[in-house]
């Protein structure tokens, strides 16, 4: 391969750099345990989601073929965005072939120059993404702060319009938005309220629809992002919200313009998800309980958990390589808990992120939290020799 000698020199250097950081990643399959993936009621596995696929696939194709405004569109994918918008409680839903198009797609497509974005400081990368992608001024909301968002909006200096971004369950703290007080705040400066849904889809609310649903906020919020590939099981996302703003992204979203369409089948296995996500309301209750369990074990031990009451239990370490170590000791007891690091949450604040999910027990979850709490100890101890 012709790589120029300096590209080459600068890559190494750079990758000399994280290892010495202790931020090298490794690609590492599942094993073991699984308290680690997103998939909060085990539907990627469940039989009738798994049959559903196979027989879509019988029937469609294993591929789209094309973008959906050349031959990628299907009969499956716009029924199924019908009926996610009923379940949302929206006028219309638009289906991206990833939560990260989704996301790219609504923030940089409506802000417009003389706009403003501001997003909360804890966001996801790829509502980063899209809002540095968006011709629009851009400011950066202290986490979770209602009167910060307040002030933002009342000092602004652009003329435009002004839309808010955030998540409502944050993806690394495990810690919800206050939504409520955001759509108060929202609706009183006329500014548009952009919801990022991917971890509280099919755990939160009456229906499983979200935090949204739960808070009751749907009048004051403009247009959520739902991942499917989650607590739903399978892959890709809804924008969820008013019908000219999805029939907009339509005209002009690029990530959906010029993507190949999803395969036609994941719509089938997606809609028996929502059949499963709003018949049994047992298991969003299930994992609700099994997380709430597992923070009271991590604090009666006195391990650094993080506040929240949701599936993503986040354990505060601190430092990376500590993470890592702990992560590793962990996966050799049999207990699959990844080390998340900087950049994807803020230097000094390594931790294990914990997912909960149905297919654990109590009892599972009481060895995990021995197994830590000795690997804590241990840790601690080489940490104080060194």
């Amino acid at each position: 391969m012709g790589v120029p000698e300096r590209l080459g020199a600068r890559i190494a250097a750079r990758l000399a750099a994280l290892d010495r950081e202790g931020l090298t990643r490794t690609l590492a399959g599942p094993s073991g345990i699984d308290l680690s993936s997103n998939d909060y009621l085990c539907l990627s596995r469940d039989p009738r989601v798994v049959a559903r696929l196979v027989e879509g696939v019988h029937e469609h194709g294993v591929g789209s073929t094309g973008s959906r405004l050349l031959r990628g569109e299907r009969a499956s994918t716009s029924r199924l965005e019908a009926r996610f918008a009923a379940f949302k409680g929206a006028a219309r839903s638009l289906y991206f072939s990833s939560g990260y198009l989704a996301n790219l797609a609504v923030v940089a497509t409506f802000a417009e120059p003389g706009d403003l974005i501001i997003s909360d400081g804890l966001n996801h990368a790829s509502l980063i993404d899209g809002i540095r992608l968006a011709k629009a001024e851009r400011a950066i909301a202290p986490h979770a702060d209602p009167a910060a968002l307040e002030q933002l909006l009342a000092n602004r200096r652009t003329t435009g319009q002004a839309f808010v971004v955030t998540e409502s369950i944050f993806s690394m703290d495990g810690d919800e938005a206050p939504l409520a007080d955001y759509a108060e705040i929202c609706q009183r400066h006329g500014a548009a309220l952009v919801v990022d849904e991917a971890h509280a889809v099919g755990i939160y609310g009456r229906r499983g629809s979200g935090l949204v649903e739960e808070t009751g906020t749907e009048d004051g919020v403009w247009l959520t992002v739902n991942t499917a590939g989650k607590a739903l099981g399978v892959s890709g996302a809804f924008v969820a919200g008013d019908a000219p703003a999805v029939d907009y992204l339509i005209q002009r979203g690029r990530p959906m313009l010029f993507s190949t369409a999803a395969p036609p089948a994941l719509a089938e296995a997606i809609g028996e998800s929502l059949a499963i996500v709003e018949g049994e309301p047992a298991l969003r209750g299930r994992v609700r309980a099994l997380a709430s369990l597992l923070r009271s074990a991590l604090r009666d031990r006195q391990l650094p958990v993080m506040d929240g009451r949701s599936q993503v239990v986040p354990i505060l370490v601190g430092d990376n390589e500590r993470a890592v170590a702990l992560s590793r000791d962990l996966q050799a007891q049999g207990f699959d808990v990844r080390a998340v690091r900087p950049p994807t949450v803020p230097a000094g604040t390594a931790r294990l992120r914990v997912s909960v999910n149905t297919g654990l027990t109590e009892t599972v979850l009481h060895d995990f939290v021995a197994a830590l709490a000795a690997n804590w100890e241990r840790t601690t101890l080489c940490a104080a020799s060194s």
